[in-house]
C-alpha cells in the first residue's frame, strides 16, 4: 500500500488542502496535474503534491466511501475536498484523524465555493470515523474501490493480461523510487556512488549506469547535477538505448522523434558519437531538451516540428536509426503520475493508438535499408504496444522485428525472464520499474530476406 503523505512543517493542513482540492477537482475535469501543480504557490507546492498523490492513489476507495456517506454528488470542489479527506483518513498520515477533520472543515469555511457546505463536510467525516469499520467493509464489494482505478481501466487490463492484471494494479498504486542514470562521459560508477555516500544519501547500483536512491531528493542538491554527472530516468526507460544498439550497431545519423525531455537523445550521445536530430512539436519542450543537452555537455540538433509531417523538415537524407517514443496513455507510469487513471478515458486508448500508427507510417520511409527503428511507449495496454506493432509489420513487408522485450510489466517478475538475466533481475528488485513496450524493427531491402 502507499505510504501516507507527510506533514509539511510550518504549514497548517487546511492551507495545503485548498490547493489539493483544486488539483483533484481539476484532474477529474480533464486538466493535467503538471499544469495544475504549477499554479500552486511555491511554499505550498511540495506539501500539496505529497497530499494530492496520496489522495489520487486512493481515489477509487474515497469516492466509494463518499457514495455511502452522501449518495447525491456534491458540487465538484466540495466533492474533491470531502473525498480528499476520506482518502487521507483511510490511508493514514502524520496528521491525527481529528486534525484531518478539523482542518478539512476549516478549509471548507475559508473558501466561498465551499463555505456553505462546511457543516455537510463535517457531518460526513465524523460519521465515517464513527462507522469506519462497517463502511470500509462495504467498499470491499466495489471493484473500483478495491483497486483504486476506474472500471474501464480494470476491465482493459483484465482483458489484456488475464494472468497479471491484479499485479499491475497493485504496482500502480505503489510510489516509484528516484532513479538516476549516470553520464558515462563525465564520471564512473564507483566515484558517483561515493559522492552520494559522502552526503549521507543511500543509493544502490542497478547495472553499470543506473543508481536507485532509497529516498527522493531535490535533484539540484545531488552531487554533480550542475556538472552533468547524471540524469533522472526510470530503470525501464534506461533499456531503450541498449536495445537499439544491440549487436554492436553504431548508427551515424539518428532521429529522435517526439524527443522531449531528451532522455533518449542524451542517453544515446552518452554511449556513442552520432549526428542526432531531436524533434518535438512543442517549443517549450524543445527548450527542455536543449537545457538537458547543455547540462550534460552533449550536442544534438533540436528542431521544433511535427513528426507527422516530414515534408516540412526532412532534407531527404535517410537516417540510420529512428527512435519513436510515441504519445500514449502513460498507463505504465501511474506510480509516478497517479492522476493518469482519473485523467484518461477509454476512448483515449483508441485515439492515441491511431496517432501511433500515423507516426510509424510517416517516419518509416525516412529510415535507410539496414537501419533500425526503436518503437517505445510507456503503456501496458496492448493496443499501444504489441497490437500496434503487429499491425504495422503485417502491412510493411520490409519491417523485420528484432529481439526486444515487448511489454515490460511492472510488478510481474516473470515478464522479463525470456529477455535475459540482467533485465529479469531488475524486474525482481524491490524497487521495480515502470511499465513499457519496446519493439525494434530493422528495415530490409524490398525483395530481401529477413
Amino acid at each position: 500500500m502507499t505510504a501516507g503523505a507527510p506533514a509539511q512543517r510550518g504549514v497548517p493542513l487546511w492551507q495545503l488542502l485548498c490547493p489539493v482540492t483544486d488539483i483533484v477537482a481539476g484532474v477529474l475535469a480533464g486538466q493535467s496535474y503538471a499544469v495544475l501543480a504549477d499554479r500552486v504557490a511555491p511554499p505550498l507546492r511540495a506539501g500539496a503534491q505529497a497530499l494530492s498523490f496520496t489522495v489520487l492513489r486512493g481515489w477509487g476507495r474515497a469516492r466509494a466511501l463518499r457514495g455511502l456517506l452522501a449518495p447525491g454528488t456534491p458540487p465538484p470542489l466540495v466533492d474533491a475536498l470531502l473525498c480528499s479527506a476520506l482518502a487521507l483518513l483511510w490511508e493514514g498520515t502524520s496528521y491525527p484523524a481529528h486534525t484531518v477533520v478539523d482542518q478539512c472543515v476549516r478549509c471548507a469555511r475559508s473558501r466561498r465555493a465551499t463555505q456553505h457546505q462546511a457543516g455537510f463536510v463535517n457531518a460526513c467525516l465524523r460519521q465515517f470515523l464513527r462507522r469506519r469499520e462497517a463502511l470500509q467493509s462495504q467498499t470491499e464489494e466495489v471493484e473500483t474501490a478495491c483497486w483504486n482505478h476506474p472500471q474501464w481501466w480494470i476491465d482493459l487490463l483484465r482483458q489484456d493480461w488475464p494472468q497479471h492484471w491484479q499485479a499491475l494494479l497493485h504496482a500502480s498504486v505503489r510510489p516509484a523510487p528516484m532513479v538516476l542514470r549516470r553520464n558515462r562521459r563525465r564520471i564512473d560508477q564507483p566515484s558517483f556512488l561515493a559522492s552520494l555516500q559522502a552526503l549521507g544519501i543511500d543509493a544502490h547500483p542497478a547495472g553499470d549506469a543506473a543508481v536507485v536512491l532509497d529516498a527522493h531528493q531535490p535533484v539540484v542538491g545531488l552531487p554533480g547535477f550542475g556538472k552533468g554527472w547524471f540524469s533522472v530516468q526510470d530503470l525501464g526507460a534506461q533499456r531503450a538505448i541498449p536495445l537499439l544498439l544491440q549487436g554492436d550497431f553504431h548508427p551515424r545519423r539518428v532521429l529522435d522523434a517526439c524527443a522531449a525531455p531528451g532522455g533518449k537523445t542524451t542517453h544515446l550521445l552518452e554511449w556513442l558519437d552520432a549526428e542526432v536530430m531531436a524533434l518535438d512539436i512543442d517549443p517549450q519542450r524543445c527548450a527542455r531538451v536543449r537545457d538537458n543537452l547543455d547540462r550534460l555537455g552533449l550536442h544534438a540538433t533540436v528542431l521544433c516540428a511535427d513528426a507527422l509531417d516530414p515534408t516540412a523538415w526532412w532534407n531527404g537524407q535517410p537516417f540510420d536509426a529512428i527512435m519513436l517514443d510515441a504519445p500514449c496513455t502513460g498507463s505504465g507510469v501511474v506510480r509516478r503520475h497517479p492522476d493518469i487513471p482519473w485523467l484518461k478515458r477509454l476512448q483515449d486508448v483508441q485515439t492515441l493508438s491511431q496517432v501511433q500508427a500515423c507516426l510509424l507510417d510517416a517516419l518509416w520511409p525516412l529510415l535507410r535499408p539496414g537501419g533500425r527503428l526503436l518503437y517505445a511507449t510507456c503503456s501496458v495496454f496492448r493496443a499501444e504496444g504489441s497490437d500496434r506493432i503487429d499491425a504495422f509489420v503485417a502491412t510493411h513487408p520490409d519491417a523485420c522485428p528484432m529481439p526486444a522485450p515487448g511489454h515490460w510489466l511492472p510488478g510481474v517478475p516473470s515478464s522479463m525472464q525470456s529477455w535475459g538475466d540482467d533485465m529479469a533481475a531488475l524486474n525482481d528488485a524491490p524497487w521495480g520499474h515502470d511499465g513499457f513496450f519496446y519493439a525494434v524493427l530493422r528495415k530490409v531491402a524490398q525483395g530481401a530476406g529477413a
